[in-house]
């Protein structure tokens, strides 16, 4: 079928030598009261005039809520569920946010135009590790004062003030960019139904034995004083040595080298040469290893080698990770300090000695990199300094305080993934889970086959508290670890804890955990925690599990993975059927959107427009600091030297869909947006043009004709690709499709055909209309505000009966028109011909057809 076809290659748009002309709506409106359709249209698109009234009366009237028109357990045609990734109240939506909502709303409005039970749930995340940074910031910045001056509570308080200022923020930025939402559900991760579903699994999966406490190595970031997960780790990559400003410290620190120097073996005069990239951390050395087939080091199998700086004897041990060409085949081992080191700490029983404390300090009190210079020239002095030269590395930068990152051994709370990972590896190879686009299958497997256990706790005072309790039994033995019990309450807790060790609960003193959870626990059981999970309410009966998960694929193991994981875990079912990933957004240029390259851009800056100079204000009422705003008003001089055009919403998001190539970039370029904004006036001029041929009364039949479905049958290509495109998740073969109807066959060809011949029949009346219907229709997932204005100034076929709004009419369907399309083309094609045979392209002209099955006969008067 025609409909099967690829369309032809949308070409640019590309923006007009014009300027934009700004139109507002002035009709007094209620909110929430349907806007003034009687004026006439303005002369020209304006996005400001389109798009005022609308949402707040789709809103009031309930399109956006699943119970709209239908009762939600029982819709034949079935349900569509999904939640929003949760943003961060950290502060503003950027377009990577934009190009989410773009997808997802796309998506919720076809759903619920093709009569499905709807649902798209909006929420916001507390997002701990990144408010707490952002709020302590703001506070330094206006009062002078840390987080410890003001205390936990007062502290928490100002985070609240925070969250709810942003979070109105957020949720005025979903409204603008049209997202279909039901806000009547709306959800923060911190509200008394999310904390306690996130409280009950904790509990569980302490009770079961998957949550456990160990100490471990884990991310630490001094300037923090907490661990880190491994997606706030940046990989700073170094071609050799490089100076790097450190917080905390007056002069950059130098990274990038390599250090070698030697241990002496004990009772002889060899010595054995090792080499590293942080060299402070040999105070901390309890081994040197080499390969087990290194025919250098055999002799040297039982000896030790001495510390210089302490009276240490450290055996030289043969382990099969060292790399025998690499340097001298020997490596330093310290396995409280380094992830590899650690393993084969506990491979020959090493000795771990920690020589950090949580600040980074040394036990004399001195900063870790201040240790780095005092070693150094300790062994120079010693004559035990070999060379140091330049080394190519990777860096761990903490991405929210831009410390560096260290492997610390701290007692923490994990989640052992080892069953879970197995279940969420097998649920995709059994086709249970499906992930689009295929390619990031091996990402999958390779996490889910070789997932490590998860650390979950965070010594931060914003999140949610574990609800974990340390107990003591009228002694004062430590054993971290073995004496905590969990409870939802701390009766509930003392209750345990006297059972387990079989004493009275007067003789139980309890101390609850002071730190948080990772923020990503209570995002991986926001499918389910929403719907009122642990209680079985009709919102979880109906709406769990979901459909659709749709993200960016930077979170396809922080949080994907983790929502599959506890879903099984929890309910025992995977929290929706189907996973699609989008591309990144970066800027024009390629480069991933950073505050301190002034390339982040607030989507209603691209819907309202905004000068150069506003950006810079904005810069400066931010928690840069002073050289990052200079460098990032430089760049926003170079990317916006007018600023910002006034683009509007529809343009945005079509703009955005079109970009969504299934790779794994995407280069956004501001001026491309703007060309969608004149595809926005073409469409306005046309149904202008079309309104004028139609007249003032034109009714509109309740059949289609012939004729009509022979204009539909030129839309049938679209309808059919659009439908397959949407189930595809191919959205820029939607707005290619869509683009190309429009413009190339509707307003080049089409529109310029109903003239002469047809101008005054009733039956192209009646196919213009059809085909501005349908094609308005078949828009207005993507372009929400301009195909509501236009659609709502057509006259209806069944006006008591129709749709009150476009946003909940149905989405066409590909009919069989083939037979019919191919009998008008002929005729078209026969009058056509016709009329250029006898000179007659200028001259109205009656005309008569007749036919049978086989033959037809024009004739032209």
């Amino acid at each position: 079928m025609e409909a099967k076809k690829k369309p032809a290659a949308e070409k640019k748009a590309k923006p007009e030598k014009k300027e934009l002309g700004v139109i507002t709506y002035n009709v007094p409106t209620p909110s929430g009261d349907k806007k003034d359709v009687i004026s006439p249209l303005p002369d020209s698109y304006s996005p400001q005039y389109v798009e005022a009234a609308w949402y707040q009366w789709w809103e009031k009237q309930g399109f956006f809520k699943p119970e709209y028109g239908v009762r939600i357990d029982q819709n034949p045609r079935g349900i569509f569920m999904m939640c929003i990734p949760p943003p961060n109240v950290t502060g503003s939506l950027h377009l990577g946010h934009a190009l989410t909502n773009a997808i997802q709303d796309s998506l919720t409005r076809w759903h619920r135009m093709r009569g499905e039970t709807t649902l798209w749930n909006p929420g916001c995340d507390h997002a701990g590790i990144a408010t707490q940074v952002v709020v302590e910031k703001k506070l330094m910045r206006e009062r002078g004062m840390s987080r410890h001056d003001l205390g936990r509570e007062n502290f928490i308080e100002e985070v609240w003030k925070w969250k709810n200022e942003k979070g109105d923020r957020i949720y005025h930025q979903l409204k603008k960019l049209g997202s279909s939402l039901d806000w009547d559900r709306a959800c923060f991760t911190m509200d008394p139904k999310l904390s306690y579903a996130v409280q009950e699994a904790f509990i569980r999966m302490h009770d079961e034995g998957v949550i456990y406490r160990s100490k471990r190595l884990v991310n630490w970031s001094c300037s923090l004083n907490s661990a880190i997960s491994d997606i706030e780790v940046d990989k700073k990559e170094l071609t050799g040595r490089t100076l790097l400003p450190v917080p905390g410290y007056k002069e950059k620190v130098e990274f990038g080298v390599l250090v070698s120097f030697a241990y002496k073996v004990d009772g002889s005069d060899e010595e054995v040469v090792v080499a590293t990239t942080r060299i402070e951390t040999m105070l901390g050395d309890t081994a040197v290893a080499v390969h087990p087939a290194d025919s250098r080091y055999q002799h040297l199998k039982g000896k030790m080698v001495l510390h210089p700086f302490c009276d240490r004897k450290m055996p030289i041990v043969f382990d099969d990770f060292v790399d025998m060409s690499f340097g001298t085949g020997a490596v330093k081992i310290t396995p409280a300090h380094d992830h590899n080191d650690y393993e084969v700490g506990e491979r020959h029983n090493l000795a771990f000695i920690n020589i950090l404390d949580e600040n980074g300090l040394l036990i004399n009190g001195m900063k870790r990199f201040e240790a780095r210079k005092a070693v150094l020239q300790a062994l120079k002095d010693r004559g035990q300094f070999k060379e140091i030269k330049d080394n190519p590395m990777v860096v761990p930068v903490c991405s929210r305080s831009k410390d560096i990152v260290e492997p610390l051994l701290k007692p923490q709370w994990y989640v052992n993934c080892t069953d879970m990972g197995k279940q969420a590896a097998d649920a995709v190879r059994e086709g249970q889970l499906k992930i689009i686009p295929d390619h990031h299958l091996k990402t999958w497997f390779n996490w889910m086959d070789n997932i490590r256990d998860w650390c979950i706790s965070r010594q931060l005072w914003w999140g949610h508290r574990i609800p974990a309790y340390f107990v003591t039994v009228n002694d004062s033995s430590d054993m971290d670890g073995h004496y905590w019990v969990c409870g939802r309450t701390e009766e509930e807790a003392r209750e345990k804890a006297a059972k387990r060790f079989n004493v009275s609960a007067d003789k139980i003193t309890l101390r609850q955990d002071e730190d948080v959870l990772d923020t990503w626990f209570s995002s991986g059981i926001f499918p389910f925690s929403i719907f009122g999970w642990p209680n079985e309410t009709q919102d979880l009966n109906v709406f769990y599990p979901g459909t659709l998960l749709e993200t960016g694929h930077d979170i396809l193991f922080f949080w994907v993975a983790r929502m599959v994981m506890m879903g099984l875990k929890l309910t025992g079912k995977l929290p929706f059927k189907e996973v699609y990933l989008h591309a990144v957004v970066r800027d024009a240029h390629g480069r991933k959107m950073s505050k301190s390259l002034g390339n982040v851009i607030d989507p209603l800056d691209v819907i309202t427009g905004i000068s150069l100079e506003g950006l810079h204000a904005q810069l400066t009422d931010s928690n840069l600091d002073p050289l990052e705003v200079e460098k990032a008003k430089q760049g926003q001089k170079s990317d916006y030297p007018s600023g910002i055009p006034e683009c509007g919403t529809d343009a945005l998001r079509f703009a955005l869909c079109a970009y969504t190539s299934q790779g794994r970039d995407i280069n956004l370029d501001v001026n491309r947006i703007l060309g969608y904004r004149h595809f926005c006036n073409k469409l306005w001029n046309a149904v202008k043009f079309a309104m004028k041929t139609l007249g003032d009364n034109f009714v509109p039949s309740e059949k289609e004709s012939v004729s009509d479905r022979w204009i539909l049958s030129r839309l049938s290509a679209a309808v059919g690709l659009c439908d397959a495109a949407f189930k595809a998740y191919d959205f820029p073969a939607i707005t290619t499709a869509i683009y190309n109807f429009w413009l190339y066959e509707l307003c080049d060809v089409y529109l310029e055909s109903v003239k002469p011949v047809f101008s005054k029949a009733l039956v192209c009346r009646q196919t213009l209309y059809t085909c501005l219907e349908v094609g308005l229709r078949l828009l207005s997932p993507i372009m929400p505000f301009v195909t509501e204005e236009l659609y709502q100034r057509l006259p209806r076929r069944r006006p008591q009966t129709d749709p009150p709004s476009i946003s909940v009419t149905s989405y066409p369907d590909t009919e069989e028109v083939d037979r019919d399309m191919e009998f008008i083309m002929s005729v078209v094609k026969t009058i056509r011909s016709l009329r250029a045979d006898y000179n007659l392209t200028k001259t109205r002209a009656d005309c008569k057809m007749t036919h049978n099955k086989l033959n037809i006969k024009v004739t032209l008067k």
